[in-house]
């Protein structure tokens, strides 16, 4: 998945609207935002393989300190648990809720890659990918939904708040509908360098966030 996890970061703004945009998108994405740093380092291993579903050539050898679901389940507590204190008790197990969505999310997308725990596992992953117009339909749907519950929910403040917005939704269209038809990347290190652009995503939410109000709902 990718605009699927922007969907969920979107309603959950709809949800809870005193939390910033950015922080939720940061959260949603978060086991992306640490994949990237460990496959540069070779902590995680990701291969090159046209094919190996229609809607990515990336094969994921080894990626469980991330895209386990006992890591997962660790992230998101940690993540909760730093926000606590900052955003009350509701607002941290939303965004830990957030967090550990991301393992479902792709668990619908992925082939059967996902392990449960470190180690030796079980793979998990019912294929979402396989089928190029089934992930749009699915994924679009979901960023459909999101995006009217946020829209909903909150009024641009100024021409930045338009322009912000729909430029960070704009550039995750561009990425995930070229994705299929774009050439292979040239190695798994390329990929890891080309991924830290997801760094960019709660960043510029959250810019757009800060020129929109909520409450109009």
């Amino acid at each position: 998945m990718f605009v699927g996890h922007t969907a969920l970061a979107l309603a959950a703004k709809a949800r809870e609207p005193k939390l910033s945009l950015g922080l939720l998108v940061a959260a949603s994405f978060w086991i992306d935002l640490v994949w990237p740093v460990l496959l540069i380092l070779g902590v995680e291993r990701v291969r090159i393989e046209p094919g190996n579903t229609a809607f990515t050539p990336l094969a994921f050898e080894s990626y469980p300190w991330t895209h386990s679901l006992m890591l997962v389940l660790l992230w998101g507590a940690a993540f909760g648990l730093a926000f606590v204190a900052r955003s009350g008790p509701r607002a941290a197990v939303l965004l830990g809720a957030l967090v550990v969505s991301h393992w479902f999310l792709d668990l619908a997308s992925h082939r059967p890659d996902l392990p449960l725990w470190p180690g030796t596992s079980p793979l998990f992953g019912l294929g979402l990918w396989y089928s190029v117009p089934a992930t749009f339909l699915v994924e679009g749907s979901l960023l459909a939904i999101g995006l009217t519950l946020y829209l909903r929910t909150t009024k641009p403040l100024d021409k930045a708040g338009s322009i912000a917005f729909f430029t960070f939704l704009g550039l995750q269209l561009v990425i995930w509908a070229s994705g299929p038809f774009a050439p292979p990347p040239p190695s798994a290190t390329a990929v890891g360098w080309a991924a830290l652009i997801t760094w960019l995503l709660p960043f510029w939410a959250g810019w757009a966030d800060r020129h929109r109000r909520t409450g109009i709902a």
